[in-house]
């Protein structure tokens, strides 16, 4: 199976590494112009000049205030449309629910709920003006089994789930899709800063942390950026076109609940 997506434009964030670039690369590969949106202007332009294809696009701007990311979005829109969003950034830091800070929780909600919603909804006119519309999140298995000491990112990628799945039903007859892609552990620097803080934690080697994540795992490996990607551009396509509203687990297997 191939995916065209000539004439289509796919708005992704946190585009400059990971699974954002990864993402990326496969969307502008199929076809897609891609409007990259991080912070560092630098790295943007390095990816936009790295994409195939084009004409490529980029957006600086920094999550943790969603006010910058309503202006740079609103700049976009005043010109252009875009067919596809792919919302990603990286997650909280890892930590107990119970020896959360508010703050935390707030940070939180604003870098990962309240700024889907800002791209979203400023993308949503030129979705239905093309008849095309596709509102891909990538969140975590966390959706479906709270993973050990990610007690914020826990409550918050639920919150986020939800919020997708309520905008799956409002928006499915209009020819848009929301869906949420749930990555398991992925070779990217987020998993390394967990492996790191549970290394720290526990007085065990970086190694043998890694290792008993995989073991976890019944694939028995980590999985790549690229593999994430792979599910991103499907939702994306028009081969998703009657898939709505759901968690699409990519984790080799991991999360131990349907």
């Amino acid at each position: 199976m191939t995916f065209d997506l000539k004439g289509k434009t796919a708005v992704v964030c946190g585009s400059t590494g990971g699974i954002g670039l990864a993402s990326a690369f496969a969307l502008a590969g199929a076809g897609a112009s891609v409007v990259l949106v991080a912070r560092d202007a630098a790295k943007l332009a390095g990816v936009a000049a790295a994409l195939p294809g084009g004409p490529h696009q980029w957006l600086a701007a920094d999550f943790s205030h969603p006010a910058g990311v309503r202006e740079a979005v609103a700049g976009f829109v005043s010109s252009g449309t875009a067919q596809i969003l792919v919302n990603n950034t990286g997650g909280p830091p890892p930590g107990k629910a119970a020896e959360a800070d508010i703050e935390e929780f707030r940070v939180a909600f604003n870098n990962h709920l309240v700024n889907n919603h800002i791209l979203a909804t400023a993308l949503l006119p030129g979705m239905r003006k093309s008849g095309y519309g596709r509102i891909i999140n990538i969140i975590s298995t966390s959706v479906k089994q709270p993973l050990p000491n990610l007690g914020v990112s826990n409550t918050v990628r639920a919150a986020v789930a939800n919020w997708a799945k309520t905008l799956a039903g409002e928006l499915a007859a209009e020819g848009i899709t929301v869906n949420n892609v749930l990555p398991g552990a992925t070779e990217t620097g987020r998993l390394q800063a967990i492996i790191a803080e549970k290394a720290r934690r526990t007085g065990k080697s970086e190694e043998d942390v890694r290792a008993e994540m995989i073991r976890e795992i019944p694939a028995g490996r980590l999985g790549t950026p690229e593999e994430i990607a792979a599910a991103v551009l499907f939702l994306a396509s028009p081969a998703a076109s009657y898939v709505n509203g759901i968690n699409l687990t990519v984790d080799g297997g991991r999360t131990g609940c349907l």
